[in-house]
């Protein structure tokens, strides 16, 4: 007898158990308490739903350290039958999570991508001028941004999109960089952030207010095992080749560098692990 098949199985029976969970239509969470002194944290998502995949870090920043999350809605998808649908998802997780929502446009900006840039010019500096005046407004700690080949055209647009915005700050203008992942790996994350049970089951319950996509596809329900993958990741990308794994089961991974003078600054070698209880805002102070 094989002594992992009913451990295997069980990973089966809980997938299916997971297809019979409700979606959205939850209470919000109890507000936690701000620090009116702490900066903002911005996530640019470039879909309705990645802020809930890539956000373990922005909740305990908020949940640690009294930082403000303000989700910024780079697109609301390409389909326009679905925009002001996707908006009203989006409200219903962030206001699940207790963050803030910016609309970068009424229905969001059209055709993020790398080959706008290089292609309709006029179209992508309206589009940077609009970021840029979104982060002048919120003045914020750090921005959380997709990396730049995160294997989703709209993403990658997403993280030319700010980083062009960046460059039209002013000189003093610091912050710190959260680059994530999804749709494609980093080679070179330096920070494995433990995302604890409680936040994650957060994350999944705000994920299901996106009731669009998840009949579409239910992603919601891979949501820990992508995780648990990331500590697999972490533990040689950030940790270190041949380094013990931490204990964590679930985990996100960044790139965490700062916006200094203009430019992206590494501020650290190697990589950090921090478990859920440290106060993830020690770092960003």
């Amino acid at each position: 007898m094989n002594a992992y098949t009913a451990w295997v199985k069980e990973f089966g029976r809980l997938l299916e158990a997971g297809r019979k969970l409700p979606l959205g239509d939850m209470s919000p969470k109890a507000q936690h308490r701000l620090n009116a002194d702490a900066a903002k944290v911005l996530i640019f998502s470039p879909h309705p739903d990645d802020e809930c995949i890539i956000g373990g870090a922005a909740l305990r920043l908020m949940r640690q350290a009294g930082m403000p999350v303000v989700n910024v809605a780079v697109t609301q998808g390409s389909n326009k039958d679905r925009q002001e649908e996707r908006f009203r998802e989006l409200q219903g997780a962030c206001g699940y999570l207790r963050w803030s929502i910016l609309q970068a446009a009424p229905r969001g900006l059209e055709r993020i991508s790398a080959k706008t840039r290089h292609q309709d010019q006029t179209h992508w500096e309206r589009c940077v001028a609009v970021i840029t005046n979104i982060i002048l407004r919120a003045q914020p700690q750090v921005i959380l941004l997709p990396h730049a080949e995160d294997g989703n055209s709209t993403h990658i647009g997403t993280h030319f999109l700010v980083m062009d915005g960046l460059k039209r700050m002013p000189p003093d203008f610091e912050c710190y960089l959260l680059e994530t992942e999804y749709w494609g790996a980093m080679t070179t994350p330096n920070l494995m952030v433990e995302v604890g049970s409680e936040d994650l089951a957060d994350l999944i319950a705000a994920l299901t207010f996106h009731v669009g996509e998840l009949q579409r596809n239910p992603y919601h329900l891979s949501l820990p095992a992508w995780m648990m993958d990331n500590v697999r990741r972490g533990a040689e990308l950030v940790g270190g080749q041949g380094g013990a794994a931490p204990d964590f089961a679930f985990a996100t991974l960044y790139r965490l560098r700062q916006w200094r003078r203009g430019q992206v600054v590494s501020f650290y070698e190697g990589g950090k692990q921090v478990p859920a209880g440290v106060n993830l805002g020690e770092m960003f102070a």
